[in-house]
């Protein structure tokens, strides 16, 4: 990574790949993470935007459809302002920088004002689209050759600069950028100068995102059918007999949750699991926070658990962040997990239990029933009369396992740890989502979630917004709150775990095929 020392700063021309967040490069993502600036465009997934220091100026610089936000002039006195100001920018575009990104242009316009730049490649469109409509660009039973090919010229050229005739004979693989308002033209000129009609063609529009779409034919009928499926712009054209492969190996639109809209609701910081799991399968995902885990109003009572740990013959864990809360405060007060001794642990659930191993520590009990019930049953196989038992608590964690444990005979202490907050108000890209009625299915992993999401939008509107939505929910307690909220509840696993919750998601939409 080179030294930023230069006194006119520094220029990432990153490319953003075609858009899925998850095909940046390595190199991408380091880069985004430096810049003080960021000049993002249209078809850079804005999800990188993540990987920004929170400092850091972000400038949209993209267009729709021909519509510019800024020019590529007001771009490049942009990039050459901040960088004269001394900044580390990063230039984020779609694809690839030097296949038809206009990158080079920049790059010259940096060079010609002696400010240094680095270009990171990125995965252009017209590969990785084309891989993920489940079409090889070359292969050795149709073709060893692929062209780029650009299907929108410069406005200022009277003339086209595309040779027609060498890629109309030609027998490899023609990929078209921006052609779309151009395909009769582009159809037309390649049937004049010898392509056959009958030649396969696809067009893929939002290649390697949740909203895929994919359309074939033939360059004899494709501009027909794209007008009258509305097929519009972003898209690339794929021409020549591979685009026959595309039944026999289409994966990432035959995936079971293709095409579905899942909203997750669980708190901002542990949504990202779930919502990998649910891509997985195929579902675009829209993360509707109502839940913000904090610390508790006063650390008094776990702080006195923690100074007579040695007291204890139990400690009793029903989440995630019951193990991050109690560990991060043994951490604020010196502590490590030497500090539990001889204490034996009990974990609700395989997440809870692998979060605690990443502090060196196994369970010593998970019962077989994630819930609080499922924890005062296990405990019935022990005799803890008498003993001493720490369970430290979020919040609006349920009595049910001091109250059981207390009725075994057990002395239990049960300290808030953390709490559990409502945001301020549901995402305006989630509202909008609902509201036209986009979202398939709405999940819920905890009740609180559910009578929290119903407080941010009201009753009424609560109602209104998700009724005629796939419910799934975590388990019967949760279903429980669910119902008494007035939603029908249509999926619940029988293992309380996202995994499960996930399998029977996909299960219930594949029953309804």
């Amino acid at each position: 990574m080179p030294e930023i020392t230069h006194k006119n700063g520094f220029v990432y021309l990153i490319g953003a790949g075609p858009g899925d967040p998850g095909l940046i490069t390595v190199r991408g993502r380091e880069c985004i993470g430096l810049a003080d600036v960021i000049l993002y465009d249209y078809l850079a997934n804005e999800e990188l935007l993540r990987h920004a220091r929170q400092d850091a100026e972000l400038i949209y610089a993209g267009k729709v459809g021909g519509a510019h936000n800024r020019e590529q002039s007001q771009i490049n006195e942009l990039l050459i302002q901040k960088a004269l100001e001394g900044k580390i920018v990063a230039r984020l575009k779609g694809g690839d920088p030097f296949v038809f990104g206009r990158g080079g242009e920049e790059c010259e316009e940096l060079a010609a004002h002696r400010i240094p730049f680095e270009v990171v490649p990125g995965v252009t469109a017209g590969i990785g689209a084309a891989a993920y409509a489940g079409i090889p660009l070359t292969h050795r039973d149709f073709t060893t050759s692929v062209a780029f090919v650009t299907g929108h010229e410069g406005h200022d050229k009277d003339v086209s600069t595309i040779d027609w005739e060498r890629l109309s004979l030609g027998s490899g693989t023609l990929v078209f950028y921006m052609g779309i308002k151009n395909l009769p033209q582009i159809t037309a000129s390649l049937i004049t100068q010898g392509r056959t009609p009958e030649t396969p063609v696809a067009l893929i529009r939002w290649g390697t995102r949740p909203d895929q779409k994919v359309l074939t034919g033939t360059l004899a009928d494709i501009a027909e059918k794209a007008r009258k499926n509305g097929f519009k712009a972003p898209a690339i054209t794929v021409v020549g007999d591979v685009v026959t492969l595309r039944e026999k190996l289409r994966w990432f639109d035959s995936r079971p949750l293709f095409g579905r809209t899942v909203l997750v609701t669980r708190a901002a910081d542990q949504a990202g699991e779930f919502s990998r799991l649910l891509e997985a399968q195929g579902a675009r995902v829209l993360e509707c926070p109502t839940i913000r885990v904090v610390p508790p109003e006063s650390f008094a009572g776990l702080d006195d658990a923690i100074s007579r740990l040695a007291d204890f013959h139990w400690l009793v864990f029903s989440s995630a962040n019951a193990v991050a809360a109690f560990f991060d405060r043994l951490n604020c007060l010196g502590l490590d997990s030497r500090a539990i001794g001889p204490c034996k642990i009990c974990t609700v659930g395989p997440k809870t239990a692998e979060l605690l191993r990443s502090h060196g520590i196994r369970a010593d009990l998970m019962p077989d029933d994630y819930k609080g019930e499922g924890v005062v049953a296990a405990f019935t196989d022990l005799d803890i009369r008498g003993r001493k038992i720490l369970f430290p608590r979020g919040d609006r964690a349920r009595d049910v396992i001091p109250a059981g444990l207390q009725q075994q005979g057990a002395e239990v202490t049960a300290p808030v740890a953390y709490r559990n907050l409502s945001p301020d108000a549901v995402p305006q890209a989630v509202l909008t989502a609902l509201e036209e009625r986009q979202v398939d299915c709405v999940t819920f992993t905890a009740s609180s979630t559910a009578t929290n999401l119903a407080d941010l939008l009201g009753e009424n509107r609560f109602l209104n917004l998700l009724g005629g939505l796939t419910v799934a929910s975590i388990g019967p307690i949760t279903s429980r709150t669910c119902r008494e909220l007035g939603l029908e509840v249509h999926v619940e696993p029988r293992e309380y775990t996202l995994a499960a919750l996930t399998a029977e998601i996909v299960s219930y939409y594949r029953s309804r095929i």
